[in-house]
Formats: C-alpha cells, sequence, structure tokens
C-alpha cells in the first residue's frame, strides 16, 4: 500500500495547496499543532499543523525499518523533537532541508508500521493546513514488500555514480582541495544548546575555504555551500567529478561517553583503531539512515577488490597527510587528542584514488572543546594550522612520487 500512497498524497496535496494562492511555496510548521502519539491497540497517529497546504508524499524503507515524508517545502522552525514524539513506537524522528526546495521528514520505527488512513484538511479562509495520518503495525512480509524509496524527478537525489574528472587543470602546482562539511540539512549532526555541529562545520569550511585561497596555491571545492543533505556516496561522486587532489572531511561530533576531547584526524581502515572509533564511524554513516537512503543494496565483491588494490597507494599518503594535519594544528596550540592519530571505516572516505582524511575539531560533548569551536579566532588558528599542514604534506609528497617515479 505504501507504494501506492505516496502518489495519492501528492494529488491531495497538490489539489489543496491551489487553495492558498497568495502564500509562498514554503509553509511553516506549527508546533502547538504538531505530535506524534500513540492509540493504544489502534496504533500510532501523526498531526502536523502547517501554516499552508504543499505537496508531500509517503513512503517506507526496511534495513532498519523508517517511514519517509516529503515535503514542498516545510520550515521547521521552532518545532521541538522532545514534544513533538511523544510515541513509544517510534524511536526517533528527524527533519530538516533535503534537497534544493523539499523538506523531508523521517520517523525511525520501532517495528514495522503503515499507513492505514491519511487525512490533509486545509482551511479556506486562511489556507491553513492540518495533516493527519494513522498508521498501524504490520507484519515483517508486508512491509518488506512494500518499502523502497519511489524514484520521482525533482523529489530525490540524483543517483550517486562515480562521475568522470573534469579535464586537468593549466597550472599543475594548484592543488585542488575539496572540503566536505559533515551533515546538512535534515541531518544535524551532533547538537549542543541552541547549535549543532552542521552548522559549525559549514562555518569552519567557508573560513579554511578563505585561508587557503588567500595563499594562491590551491583551488577550494565544497561538497556543500549552504544547509542541505548530501548523501556519503555524493560528497565521493563530488570529489571526484572536481577532479580533487585532496579530500578533506569536516567534523565536531558528540560522544555519549563523555571523555573525548581535543581534534583528532581519522584515516581510512576497515578496522577501527579503537572502540570510540568503531562507535564514531557508525554515528557519522547513520546519517544516511535518518535522511532517508535506501541501502538495502549489496556492495559488489569483485568492485571492493579492485578498489583495495587502488587504496594500497592512496592509503599512505592518507596517513602521511593526516600526520601532517595534526602537527599543523598542534603548532597553533590545538588543543589535541591524547591520541590524535585514528582509524576507522567511515564511508566518505572510501575514494580510492584521493588521499582522504576526516577531521574532528573537537567533540561538542566536551564543553571546553565546544567553547573553542564556537570561537572564530580559535577556529582561525587551526585554520592556519591546517593550510600549514597540508602544505607540509604536499612539499613532501612531490618529493616522495618523484622519487617513485625515478
Amino acid at each position: 500500500m505504501s507504494r501506492i500512497f505516496y502518489a495519492i498524497a501528492l494529488i491531495w496535496a497538490l489539489t489543496g495547496a491551489a487553495v492558498a494562492q497568495d502564500f509562498s511555496a514554503l509553509a511553516r510548521a506549527i508546533p502547538d499543532q504538531s505530535r506524534i502519539v500513540d492509540e493504544g491497540n489502534t496504533g500510532v497517529r501523526l498531526d502536523l499543523g502547517l501554516s499552508q497546504g504543499v505537496p508531500y508524499r509517503v513512503f517506507t524503507l526496511r534495513d532498519p525499518y523508517r517511514m519517509v515524508l516529503d515535503f514542498q517545502e516545510v520550515d521547521w522552525t521552532g518545532l521541538d523533537r522532545n514534544s513533538f514524539l511523544q510515541s513509544d513506537r517510534i524511536s526517533g524522528v528527524q527533519y530538516g532541508a533535503y534537497v534544493p526546495g523539499w523538506s523531508r521528514l523521517v520517523l525511525e520505527l520501532g517495528a514495522p508500521l503503515a499507513v492505514e488512513t491519511a487525512d490533509l484538511r486545509i482551511d479556506q479562509a486562511t489556507g491553513a493546513a492540518h495533516l493527519s495520518l494513522h498508521l498501524k503495525g504490520t507484519d515483517f512480509d508486508s512491509f518488506a514488500a512494500s518499502a523502497g524509496a519511489p524514484r520521482q524527478p525533482g523529489w530525490d537525489l540524483p543517483e550517486p555514480a562515480v562521475t568522470p574528472a573534469m579535464p586537468g587543470r593549466v597550472d599543475q602546482h594548484v592543488l585542488l582541495v575539496m572540503l566536505d562539511p559533515g551533515h546538512g540539512g535534515i541531518d544535524p549532526g551532533a547538537e549542543v544548546a541552541d547549535t549543532n555541529e552542521k552548522t559549525l562545520m559549514l562555518t569552519f569550511a567557508r573560513e579554511l575555504r578563505e585561508a587557503l585561497l588567500r595563499t594562491g596555491g590551491y583551488e577550494v571545492v565544497m561538497t556543500r555551500v549552504d544547509d542541505q543533505f548530501v548523501s556519503l556516496e555524493r560528497r565521493i561522486a563530488l570529489a571526484h567529478r572536481a577532479g580533487a587532489d585532496v579530500f578533506i572531511s569536516l567534523h565536531a561530533d558528540s560522544l555519549s561517553e563523555g571523555l573525548a576531547h581535543g581534534a583528532v584526524v581519522y584515516t581510512l581502515s576497515e578496522e577501527a583503531s579503537d572502540v570510540a572509533s568503531q562507535k564514531l564511524a557508525e554515528r557519522h554513516d547513520r546519517g544516511d539512515l535518518i535522511a532517508g537512503i535506501d541501502l538495502s543494496g549489496a556492495d559488489d565483491q569483485v568492485a571492493d577488490v579492485l578498489l583495495d588494490l587502488a587504496r594500497q597507494e592512496t592509503k599512505p599518503r592518507s596517513k602521511a597527510l593526516a600526520r601532517s594535519l595534526v602537527d599543523g594544528m598542534a603548532q597553533q596550540g590545538g588543543p589535541m587528542n591524547r591520541r590524535p592519530l585514528r582509524s576507522a571505516s567511515f564511508s566518505v572516505l572510501k575514494a580510492a584514488d584521493i588521499p582522504s582524511v576526516l577531521v574532528e575539531l573537537g567533540f561538542l560533548s566536551s564543553p571546553r572543546d565546544f567553547k573553542n569551536i564556537s570561537d572564530p579566532d580559535w577556529r582561525a588558528s587551526m585554520a592556519r594550522g591546517l593550510v600549514q599542514g597540508l602544505e607540509n604534506w604536499r612539499q613532501d609528497d612531490l618529493v616522495k612520487r618523484s622519487l617513485i617515479g625515478q
């Protein structure tokens, strides 16, 4: 039923939206009219108040179980997760921007649920809308049979295909750096007080880009330049399309243990260097799950073997890059983690032919780190450290590669 339902929902919403022609395309969520509550044996009810009717669709995904609602387009400002989610049958909820012009709401289901009824009502006088979904328990087989992301132009992310590199640059002495501000859109990353990781890392990426460009020896591109969701695979594809020489992913996560603090630089490894790194990699990759990406397909084993062969050259270059960046930040005063060089299976680092690292500027779960990362002067010093570390690595890498060539 779910795969058919999204099309019906879209027609309903388009019909309702036509009533409010004086409104812009952007609807605002109305917090005091929005909640997800248990209704006992009858199921779960989702109510969402909106300032106007907008097109929407609903579908489900499995592994893990999720229900996804897409809207054109909703501003979620003011909607608090704690007051919005009041159901024990929904294990989590995420909402935010998805692709340009579209917003997404993802329900993490504790057990299989299906849409039994849906009702979008629009006030003819004001144009305000109220969406009500009634979700009812279903069996595993039925859920699996109906689950899957529909493909509709305009609603979905582009396919994460590996694209050919751009033509070579005229000045081969200029290094092209791909900066990857972590998270974005529906995936906020770590959250503390009134700020979050996605906002802080986008700010720092812009500052680091300016610092690199001022040296005159770098070109810089970014996986995202505003608050939009970009899938992990898409980030790697963008680096390939740009012909990037280096890929640097920027994060400031939070660990429940509360003991992590100081800057860390990670490289790719199938076996995590420690338990904390493994948990962190799982948290990072979970961003694609909460954002509603369909990850049910299996990796191609032959392709994996070929990629592993390609990484044999890239891996030592990535490790050397990580060491150099750690040294650069340490020279600026850090503070650095007691084990600043670590490794784990971060999906975003799996570009086989591009030296790639993930920089945790610090951990928002540490009050000291949070204060530092929120300070523009401290961020500027870390940007200088990363620029110097990158420059030192580039010079060493050129020497090593010339010796290999001889």
